[in-house]
């Protein structure tokens, strides 16, 4: 798929940093919102419509936030390529809307590095969904746009103004999110060989 309209993002971030700009021209693009927790009331306090995941699961967020976004309806609407007529036939059999953004930044855990938390409050940040989130749209990226970074909003606004992303700079976000992922483990790693207590 060469150019990718955009009609449906799922947004979790940590940071905020352009996110209500981003949103509202996402919205009045016409494109539906998906979120979480505190995305989720950040997105409804700037006056936009929002879908929360719970309600596309099916399922409430549980273990203390641990789990949220890991489930079918999400993944299946994010991995199912566009030009594949039995993975979009997979969808409609289960009712699943495939997604065409997604929008995930991390916890700090560099944050938490800094703070010098015990080893029970370090794991706690340890993001798990977000990065299966990007690493599956960085995967498929043939089919949908993930962006990692803020810094990255302005010029995927010009993208979106045009009609279709391209697949140029789908690819290319794709990278620089499998790079941020890397980096994010490599730091987590480096925590744990530390010798967690």
């Amino acid at each position: 798929m060469d150019f990718l309209p955009i009609r449906r993002a799922l947004l979790s971030v940590t940071h905020k940093d352009g996110l209500a700009e981003f949103a509202a021209f996402l919205h009045k693009k016409g494109v539906e919102l998906v979120s979480t927790g505190g995305t989720m009331k950040f997105l409804k306090d700037q006056g936009l419509p929002v879908t929360a995941v719970s309600e596309v699961t099916g399922f409430p967020e549980i273990l203390n936030g641990r789990v949220k976004t890991l489930n079918p309806r999400i993944h299946g609407g994010i991995l199912a390529n566009k030009d594949v007529p039995e993975h979009m036939k997979t969808l409609e059999e289960f009712d699943i809307k495939p997604f065409d953004l997604v929008v995930v930044n991390l916890y700090d855990f560099k944050s938490a590095l800094e703070k010098h938390l015990d080893p029970l409050a370090m794991v706690e940040e340890i993001d798990i969904g977000g990065p299966c989130l990007l690493r599956a749209s960085s995967k498929n990226f043939n089919s949908i746009l993930v962006l990692s970074d803020p810094s990255y909003y302005a010029e995927a606004m010009e993208e979106i103004e045009k009609g279709g992303v391209s697949i140029e700079f789908r690819r290319r976000m794709a990278a620089a999110t499998f790079r941020t992922t890397s980096n994010y483990d490599d730091m987590i790693a480096t925590w744990m060989a530390g010798g967690v207590q």
